[in-house]
């Protein structure tokens, strides 16, 4: 599958239509050169590993008694460092990150996550390494 966004639900936009058909092209391609018997040299490519979901800060009562950071807002992929903003309280207190290790934060205030307790999920960017290939 193929997931390319953001993009709310029941829009259609075509930046992302645009970015969804590139990929979807470049993958065709790839399993056509493959089937022709193309051999694909060892490459590594630099990747993010979902490490955990983050929910709204809540209440006793189960209630979201933040919103997500305007620093925050629309900075998926960048990277949070100890101390970053995160949530905006309804009173106006900051609550910051507070660990030592740089993530990167993705599916910031999504809507179709927002009934799943998702603020947004925080990644880590790691390298994965591929041996050549080639069709047998």
């Amino acid at each position: 599958g193929v997931e390319v966004g953001p993009q709310p639900q029941g829009v259609v936009r075509a930046d992302i239509l645009d970015k969804m058909r590139k990929i979807v092209k470049h993958g065709l391609d790839f399993v056509q050169l493959f089937n022709e018997g193309k051999e694909f040299p060892p490459c590594t490519i630099e990747v993010f590993k979902i490490m955990e979901k983050v929910d709204y800060p809540r209440s006793k009562n189960d209630e979201v008694i933040a919103i997500i950071h305007p620093k925050l807002q629309d900075q998926d992929w960048q990277p949070l460092n100890n101390g970053d903003p995160l949530f905006l309280t309804l009173d106006g207190e900051v609550i910051v990150y507070k660990e030592n290790c740089t993530v990167y934060p993705t599916f910031i205030n999504e809507a179709a996550y927002y009934e799943k307790k998702q603020a947004f999920v925080k990644t880590v960017k790691i390298e994965l390494t591929a041996k050549h290939i080639r069709s047998s």
